[in-house]
C-alpha cells in the first residue's frame, strides 16, 4: 500500500500530491506545527477528498474524523506508528498498532543528517512482530520497486510533494 505523510513543508502541494495518489491509498495527517483554526479546516478539505477517493486516513494525534490514529491518541481503527529501532517497533505493538513506520530507510530531507537504516536493518527493527511493515524515508515507487516483497507498502513526503529528494 502506498502512503502520503503530510506535513507543513507540503503546503499547497499537498492537493497535488492527493490527485498523484492512487485510489485505495492511505494519507497520514500530520501537521503539527499548523494553528488548530487552520488545522481543521485543512483535514475538513483532505477527509472528503480521502472519502471521495476510497483512500484511508490516519490522523497523528486522533481527535479529529478518520480511519484510524497514527501513534497516540484517541480513535478508533487502524493505529499505526513510527519505528526508527526496535524498541520504538515493540512499543508499537503493545499500543497495538497494525502498521509501523519504519524509517528513515534512506537519506531524507525530514530527518538531514541523520543516518539512515538501509532496507535490511529495518526489516529487523519489525521483524516477527506480526505488523505490516511501511518503508519510509528517502522512499519513491522506483526505490519500493527494488525492495518489493520486502516491505507490506512504502510512504513519503516528497516523492508525492514535487520536493526534490536531498
Amino acid at each position: 500500500m502506498t502512503w502520503l505523510m503530510t506535513d507543513e513543508r507540503l503546503g499547497d502541494g499537498l492537493w497535488a500530491a492527493l490527485r498523484r495518489l492512487p485510489p485505495g491509498s492511505g494519507v497520514v495527517f500530520r501537521h503539527h506545527a499548523t494553528p488548530h483554526a487552520e488545522r481543521r479546516a485543512i483535514h475538513r478539505r483532505l477527509w472528503r477528498i480521502t472519502r471521495a477517493r476510497r483512500m484511508l486516513l490516519l490522523v497523528a494525534g486522533g481527535g479529529l474524523p478518520g480511519d484510524g490514529v497514527h501513534k497516540r491518541g484517541k480513535g478508533q481503527g487502524l493505529r499505526s506508528w513510527p519505528a526508527h529501532d526496535r524498541a520504538e517497533a515493540v512499543a508499537g505493538r503493545r499500543a497495538g498498532a497494525d502498521l509501523l513506520f519504519v524509517s528513515p530507510l534512506f537519506p531524507t530531507r525530514s530527518h538531514p543528517g541523520a543516518p539512515s537504516l538501509g532496507p535490511d536493518r529495518a526489516i529487523r527493527i519489525g521483524r516477527g512482530l506480526g505488523l505490516a511493515l511501511i518503508a519510509l524515508g528517502g522512499m519513491d515507487a522506483r526505490r519500493f520497486r527494488r525492495l518489493r516483497g520486502r516491505f507490506d507498502g512504502w510512504a513519503a513526503i516528497d516523492a508525492w510533494g514535487g520536493a526534490s529528494r536531498s
